[in-house]
Formats: structure tokens, sequence, C-alpha cells
């Protein structure tokens, strides 16, 4: 008497396993991604201003290192996304225009936040939250919402 084989189990492709996450289990990892990504982004904000940049650039390429490793992260881990040209591009465009928003707004917190007393350090971390935290907000509800979408 011959078995028949045991049926192999079949793998969801990525984005059809993104669909069953949950939005709370997608801000949880949305937000430890965050998390990693704020530590390479003001890290290398310090150490480039340290190394004598100004904050205006050293804040621009400290926010492509951050939201570069976000993007690889969160494609993978948080969304579930198998890579494309179009989902890519969209990224692109969001990331252009939140560079806009996070450098900004540094820039003017930067500048603003010395008249309420506070020290270089303190207006160096309280501008970088705000601007981080308006970004990251826009971030994940563009990316949950229309890059990511669910379908």
């Amino acid at each position: 008497m011959s078995s028949a084989p045991l049926p192999q189990p079949v793998e969801l492709p990525v984005d059809e396993r993104a669909s069953h996450d949950r939005l709370s289990t997608q801000l949880v990892r949305f937000v430890l991604t965050g998390v990693l990504s704020a530590v390479v982004d003001f890290g290398l904000l310090n150490l480039l201003m340290w190394a004598a940049l100004g904050h205006t650039a050293a804040k621009a390429l400290s926010f492509v290192a951050g939201t570069t490793t976000a993007y690889l992260i969160n494609r993978r881990w948080t969304f579930r996304a198998e890579p494309s040209r179009r989902r890519f591009l969209a990224v692109v465009a969001l990331y252009a225009a939140t560079f806009a928003l996070q450098v900004g707004l540094f820039s003017l917190l930067y500048l603003w936040l010395p008249r309420l007393g506070l020290g270089e350090a303190w207006v160096r971390v309280v501008a970088f939250v705000i601007a981080q935290g308006v970004a990251t907000a826009v971030n994940f509800v563009v990316q949950r919402t229309v890059i990511f979408r669910l379908r």
C-alpha cells in the first residue's frame, strides 16, 4: 500500500500576509522601526554637527540615512510588501515631502526655541523630537492608506 505525499504548507505571498496584520500590529512595528531609524537619524545629526557641519545640512543628511533605514525595514517587516518600482517611487515622493516638512520644521524650531531660554542641547533635542513626530505621523498614515494599502 502506497501512501500519498502529505500536502505541503502554502506560504502566502508577502502582500497577502500583510492584509491579515491588524492596525495595532502594524503600528507597533512602525513605531519600533521608527525608534531605530530615529537613533540612526539623531546619532548622525549629532556626529555631523560635532564635525562642524551646519544644522540644516546635517539634518538633511541624517534624514536621508534615517528614512532609508525606515523604508527598508517597514517595507519588509511592517507592511510585508514585495519591492516594486511603483511602490518605491511612491515612497520617494512621500519622503521628499516629509523631507521638506521635517528639515524645514527642525530648522525653524532650531532658530525659534532659543527664545524660550533653552540651551543648545535642549534646542536640538526638542526641535528633533517635534519634527520627527510630525513626519512620523504623516509617514504612517500615507504608507498605510496609500502606498501599502490593504487590498
